[in-house]
């Protein structure tokens, strides 16, 4: 073969003349002949085989210029044919390579064999797929068959594309380099494979599953042309650039990147990578768009694919956290946590591995700090990965904790979820111990400090006494010790010496000298000079060679003080020589190492429980956080608030309990996502229970469930009903044996305290809701039990067994058939009436929630429940006289009654609290009574006259039938059906509550005069329980009828202004909240003295009152008036509960229309009055809450307007700086601007106040923010004009609008003049010229442009002026007045 094949540039050069020996393509098939020639290269292939390439390279080319004339069928023969020649060349070329003596011609005919198939193979693959991408692209969704049909082509492409990826790779896979010249293969060649890749690579379909093998065709093909043909340069290259394109590709490249340095080892195309996207500034990041994304995806897909190969290349990555880009920062961090979690972990790692761990540590505690919040998220997600993997060193849990902890205030939500995440986790994966709370380890730490302190005290020899040294012992002792010396010496008896022998010290035989000596020493130490003398004469005898005691071979006393002054001083001074010199004994090295290694163990143990007391300080911090955010408006963090609580709950952290109350109320939430939550953490926590048997359940499921209930208040319990009454609903078949160990429990058979008593008895009570035979068939055990002989004992009990028994009733199983009562006679009422009647003369705190619960019972369950209350207070009542009669002790807590009844002899004592228990039984009665009468007895009769229409019905014929359906018809339309029999029925209730209920004949009445006396005569009954009883029974009997109300209403707002007792007051605002509900007439003249609570110097008052006005208020039972500026005041208030209800009303009241629009001017007004003496600053935080409800652009402009008109009526600088903050508190727009500027005569006189001028500064500031370079210079010019009225004032500059308007008067002075026909209007945006500004010549007359009437703007509201004025003997005395003179009135006055 003489020729060459040269891969072409373009297609078209291959039939251009080329080089000496180069292929040319002579015959170019037209359209038509293409299928034909294809069929003969077909046959060819088969009987010649895949050399006949050489032949039919033109029937190709041809194939490849005619491509868009081509039918689809053509292509694909065409390709299929080119696949088997590459796949026999893949075949047959092994045998070719391996073989040293193939000819050069032999060699160069399959070089030009691969080259061609290879080449066809490649470009019509690549047109193969545009027409691919195309069809898809063109080809609508609903097109029917067309559809179908280029589906079904797609799918067919997808699998011949796998056919040419795997041929190719087969074939490459070989060593063909060797078919070349030197190996060298030109660049063309590999740029025609790999181009072909890469625009596989463009589909966008390449990163679904589907395109799982065509994907790793491509990436394998590409592995191989890197490590075998030198393209590690170009697919770095490339794949920067496609990444910069096609975003879908990051997931693919890192997944080509970790097989191409992994299974093919070319580790450095992570190096090139990386190294371009390193270099990358912000601002080419910036002008990329798009490829930032796949930038980041691609490393973060990279780092958890194969962080250990990034670790070398991190440095170059690390300058992209300074960058501006926070998709990048994200990426970076989310690669350094991949890192730390799987390489940088564990023990054993060197001090350079350490150092970078501490150091990526540092790192993304920084960015816990970023200034993008989605940073901050990821970050905070990267940690939560690094401890569940506990892969987070110890010493870092502290403080990781800590920033996270600050974590839960971020703006951004995401953030807040993130971090409630992080938190879980460590709770999860803590190694400390969290059920222990920081106070319970305070005192173990202190213990274990102070014996650490002296451990190391005694390990350091440390002695608390000044150190004396050796010479200043000897010369305090030197004269005893030459006195004792000389008295040695001398000569003595023989009993003398006897006497004294049995004190001596003596020379044992196996010391030595040095041993002598110490001894010696010691005894002059000790004060024993005697024996020291003696026993250093002895050892002289003993040791005679010894240098020590070489001095006494000449006895006398100053031999022998120079040898105790040698042993005593050197003994000290050269002890430390001698002890080195001594060899160290076994004994005292064991002794040192156990001395050390338990000090170390003791450090250990301080510092473990040091970390431990952080841990949990910044764990009760985050419960009490998190708690908050329990009640949260996004739904998205109570859910992770939830779920933050339950896994506490589950790892018992100390006061998780907290949370787990806390969210139980959020099972009546109307949002469905947090009352799942919420049911299903319960469900979780405690409806699960863990045990081998269904017995062991159960009793694991009610002492879950009674710990819950232990203390917790009634809303707790009310709540909880619903979670419990939910899985006896449910059918569990725990259900059965749970029931049995509550009624184990309650009937005492197991010993349990009084506390599980009365949860198990509650938790039955709760199961009656779903089932009734469940108390009902054990009714007579809960009487025997709780309302037995020693009821009296625990009242608490009987009223839990009350409200268990009042489950079955049909109030609260809310029954619509025949109501369930029972006989009056029955026991259940005989032992309730005893227990009462015996209850009410003991002072027994809990008696009164007995009897309010046993009455509620009386009147639910009960048979004529008026009659068996009646007998029940004349027992009660005469129960208490004869124990007057009985005449009890006078003492400080009794009480003289004179007028209260004519039953009580005048002089005669009762006990206050006996006394107080009888009215708050009158008074629970009576309200029951009415309630009983609007409820009970009205339903009846509801119930019995439909039961008599519908037996009417029955008797009545089918023409009458046929009639009154054609009245009942014309009633409906007309609103009249039923309307007529349910008024009537409603106005007998209202004649028995009038007319009948506290007539003289009743015994409701009797009571009466007592309530009114103990109420009217505080000086005189002041037992703080007679007063709060004779109260709270005085109001329930005002809800009976109108009258009644009126009669007693002036009393009640006397208790509730003169009051001393707080609980006094806050029940009397409860009390006429309830009347102004059930009589809103009659209460509406006294709405003044309610809103005037919210002002009482004790916090329980004031937030009794803003609750209840909340209520009212929102349920449009009060009108919103100028008196909501009271409550404005609570937003300020020092108790933050407070501040809180005060900010849950006006968010309640802005989701009412224009509520807060409508009532902002009156509040500005009230709160900037001077006499109510609010200093600015909490006027401004008042303000900023309330503007924040401002949010439509039309209020905003409207408010702008009547704000700069109230300048004309305000009197003092203190009323202007407060109106200007007002309006720089708005999000004034343009139009609001233009406002501003129309209502510039209101304000210019008073811009020279720096209370005025700065505020509207700061507006044109805001306004000059994101403006419009023609709004800007509008804006600048304003600030200008303010700016120079302020430093200059405003009688020395002239408006625009001034000199145009003299400008104007000038060149009309010499017409004639005529009065004007009309007055000109002023342009939109400029305001009238001022009167001062005018000349003498003008026709306009001054006096009348002052005279004009302008809309006055008083700080008073006209509101106030409707209320009730009551004469000063009848009125109470208020802190608030009820009426006020308009501020109009007094100026013209």
């Amino acid at each position: 073969m003489s020729w060459d094949f040269i891969l072409p540039v373009c297609l078209g050069d291959l039939v251009k003349t080329g080089g000496i020996n180069q292929y040319v393509v002579q015959d170019v098939v037209p359209p038509k002949q293409i299928p034909q020639c294809i069929s003969r290269f077909k046959a060819e292939l088969r009987s010649k085989g895949h050399m006949c390439i050489l032949q039919h390279f033109d029937t190709g080319y041809s194939l490849l210029q005619h491509n868009k004339s081509v039918d689809l069928c053509v292509k694909e023969d065409a390709l299929e044919l080119l696949i088997q020649v590459v796949g026999g060349l893949a075949a047959s070329l092994p045998a070719l390579l391996m073989s040293t003596t193939t000819p050069a011609a032999e060699r160069k005919e399959n070089l030009n064999a691969v080259k061609m198939s290879v080449y066809l193979l490649c470009k019509l693959t690549e047109m193969l797929e545009s027409d691919s991408c195309r069809q898809s692209i063109i080809t609508a969704p609903g097109k029917g068959g067309k559809k179908g049909r280029a589906i079904e082509g797609m799918h067919q492409w997808d699998t011949e594309r796998e056919a040419v990826l795997q041929a190719m790779v087969q074939l490459f896979q070989l060593d063909v380099r060797s078919l070349w010249n030197l190996s060298l293969v030109e660049e063309e060649f590999i740029n025609c494979v790999t181009c072909c890749c890469y625009k596989l690579l463009e589909n966008s379909t390449i990163g679904h599953v589907k395109s799982k093998p065509t994907r790793d065709g491509i990436i394998h093909l590409l592995g191989v042309m890197i490590k075998k043909y030198n393209h590690l340069l170009g697919a770095s290259v490339r794949v920067i650039q496609l990444l910069q394109h096609f975003e879908q590709l990051s997931s693919v490249f890192a997944q080509a990147v970790s097989v191409w340095s992994t299974e093919y080892g070319i580790r450095g195309v992570i190096g090139e990578v990386i190294r371009e996207i390193g270099l990358k500034s912000s601002e080419e990041l910036a002008r990329e768009g798009s490829g930032i994304k796949a930038f980041a995806a691609f490393l973060a897909e990279l780092g958890s694919l194969v962080p250990e190969l990034l670790l070398p290349f991190i440095s170059v990555l690390i300058t992209h956290l300074e960058g501006e880009s926070q998709t990048m920062r994200t990426a970076v961090c989310e690669v350094l946590g991949e890192i730390l979690v799987r390489v940088l972990c564990g023990d054993g790692l060197d001090e350079a591995g350490k150092a970078d761990r501490d150091r990526f540590f540092d790192t993304l505690q920084e960015h816990l700090h970023d200034t993008n919040s989605h940073v901050r998220a990821r970050v905070i997600q990267v940690f939560t990965r690094i401890v569940n993997s506990k892969a987070l060193p110890l010493c870092r849990y502290s403080e990781v904790m800590k920033l996270t902890v600050g974590r839960l205030m971020d703006k951004s939500i995401n953030v807040v979820k993130s971090a409630i995440q992080l938190l879980a986790a460590f709770i999860a994966h803590n190694p400390y111990s969290c059920k222990l709370s920081s106070d319970d380890l305070k005192k173990p730490l202190e213990k274990e400090k102070a014996k650490l302190k002296e451990m190391k005290e005694k390990c350091n020899g440390k002695v608390p006494v000044a150190v004396i040294k050796a010479s200043e012992l000897w010369a305090a002792m030197e004269p005893e010790l030459l006195v004792t010396v000389r008295a040695e010496l001398e000569p003595r008896g023989e009993g003398e010496e006897e006497g004294e022998e049995k004190g001596e010290e003596e020379v044992e035989e196996e010391e030595d000298d040095r041993a002598t000596g110490v001894k010696i020493a010691q005894c002059l130490r000790d004060n024993k000079y005697r024996n020291a003398v003696r026993l250093c004469v002895k050892a002289h005898s003993r040791f005679p060679e010894s240098d020590m005691f070489s001095r006494l071979s000449t006895l006398s006393s100053q031999t022998l003080m120079d040898t105790l002054a040698f042993i005593f001083k050197g003994s000290d001074e050269d002890s430390s020589n001698v002890s080195q010199n001594l060899p160290a004994t076994p004994q005292k090295e064991e002794e040192k190492e156990g001395s050390e290694s338990e000090l170390n163990k003791q450090e250990m143990l301080v510092q473990y429980l040091t970390d431990t007391e952080a841990f949990a300080l910044q764990v009760e911090t985050a419960i009490a956080v998190i708690n908050t955010m329990l009640y949260w408006k996004t739904t998205t963090v109570v859910q992770e608030a939830v779920q933050f609580c339950v896994t506490v709950c589950e790892f018992s952290v100390a006061n998780s309990i907290s949370g787990v109350r806390k969210m139980l109320p959020l099972v009546w939430s109307t949002d469905a996502a947090i009352k799942d939550a919420v049911v299903q953490a319960y469900r979780r926590l405690y409806l699960n229970p863990q045990g081998d048997t269904v017995r062991t359940k159960a009793q694991t499921l009610v002492d879950s469930l009674s710990e819950l209930m232990v203390d917790a208040s009634l809303g707790t319990i009310q709540c909880l009903e619903e979670i419990v009454q939910e899985f006896f609903g449910s059918g569990s078949n725990l259900q059965s044996t749970v029931i049995q160990v509550l009624w184990e429990r309650f009937t005492g058979k197991r010993d349990t305290s009084s506390l599980h008593r009365r949860a198990a008895v509650l938790l039955l009570g709760m199961a009656a809701r779903s089932e009734r035979e469940v108390v009902l068939s054990n009714l007579d055990t809960l009487c025997s039990v709780a309302l037995g002989e020693k009821v009296t004992e625990d009242f608490l009990l009987a009223r839990d067994a009350v409200i268990t028994i009042c489950s079955i009733t049909d109030h609260v199983r809310q029954s619509k058939g025949a109501p369930f009562r029972l006989p009056q006679d029955h026991q259940l009422f005989t032992r309730l009436c005893q227990a009462l009647a015996e209850g009410v003369v003991m002072e027994n705190p809990f008696w009164q929630s007995f009897m309010e619960q046993a009455v509620r019972l009386i009147y639910f369950l009960a048979e004529s429940p008026d009659q068996l209350c009646s007998r029940l207070l004349q027992r009660c009542a005469r129960l208490l006289l004869d124990q007057i009669a009985e005449g009890g002790e006078i003492n400080k807590s009794s009480v003289s009654i004179q007028d209260g009844s004519q039953d009580v002899e005048q002089g005669e004592h009762v006990s206050c609290v006996c006394l107080a228990q009888l009215l708050g039984l009158c008074g629970a009665v009576a309200f029951w009574q009415v309630s009983h009468l609007e409820r009970s007895v009205s339903a009846e009769l509801r119930r019995r006259r439909g039961e008599t229409e519908e037996r009417e019905e029955k008797e009545k014929g089918p023409s009458s039938k046929s009639k009154a359906a054609n009245e009942s018809a014309m009633e409906e339309e007309l609103g009249l059906m039923g309307a007529s029999a349910e008024d009537t029925e409603a106005e007998l209730i209202r004649k028995i509550c009038e007319m009948e209920l506290l007539a003289e004949e009743n015994l409701l009445c009797t009571f009466l005069p007592l309530l009114v006396k103990v109420c009217s005569s505080p000086g005189r009954y002041s037992h703080p329980q007679l007063t709060t009883a004779a109260c709270l029974a005085l109001s329930q009997y005002m809800m009976i009828s109108p009258s009644a109300c009126e009669e007693n209403l002036r009393l009640m707002f006397t208790v509730l202004e003169r009051s001393s007792l707080p609980v006094v007051r806050a029940n009397a605002i409860i009390a006429l909240g309830d009347l102004t509900v059930r009589f809103p007439n009659i209460l509406e003249p006294w709405t003044q003295n309610l809103y005037a609570r919210l002002g009482d110097e004790e916090p329980s008052v004031r937030q009794t009152a803003v609750t209840v006005l909340t209520q009212l208020v929102l349920k449009d039972v009060l009108k919103v008036k100028g008196q909501i500026s009271e409550v404005a005041l609570l937003l300020i208030d020092p108790e933050p509960h407070i501040v809180s209800l005060a900010l849950n009303f006006f968010n309640e009241l802005s989701s009412k229309d224009n509520a807060i629009y409508n009532l902002l001017p009156d509040i500005i007004s009230r709160l900037s009055d001077p006499e109510r003496g609010i200093n600015s600053t909490d006027f401004n935080t008042v303000m900023k809450q309330l503007f924040s409800y401002i949010t439509k652009e039309r209020q905003t402009e409207s408010l702008v307007e009547k704000l700069c008109q109230r300048f004309r009526t305000a009197k003092t600088e203190r009323q202007w700086c407060d109106l200007a903050v007002s309006l720089s508190l708005l999000s004034v727009c343009e139009r609001g601007f233009k406002r501003l500027q129309e209502c510039w005569e209101c304000y210019s006189d008073k811009l020279t106040e720096p209370g005025v001028y700065q505020p509207l500064l700061n507006i044109m500031a805001k306004l000059r923010r994101g403006a419009k370079a023609q709004f800007k210079a509008q804006v600048d010019e304003f600030e200008k004009r303010l700016t120079a009225v302020h430093t200059k004032g405003l009688e020395n500059v002239e408006s625009p609008e001034v000199e145009e308007e003299n400008q104007k008067t000038d060149r009309t002075a010499l017409r004639t003049p005529l009065p004007p026909r009309g007055r000109s209007k002023p342009k939109k945006g400029q305001s009238k010229a001022s009167v001062s500004s005018l000349d003498g010549d003008s026709f306009v007359t001054p006096r009348k442009t002052r005279k004009s009437k302008k809309a006055m703007i008083t700080f008073s509201s006209e509101e106030d002026e409707d209320d009730a004025v009551m004469a000063e003997s009848e009125t109470p005395k208020v802190t608030t007045p009820i009426a006020r003179t308009s501020r109009r009135a007094r100026l013209r006055n």
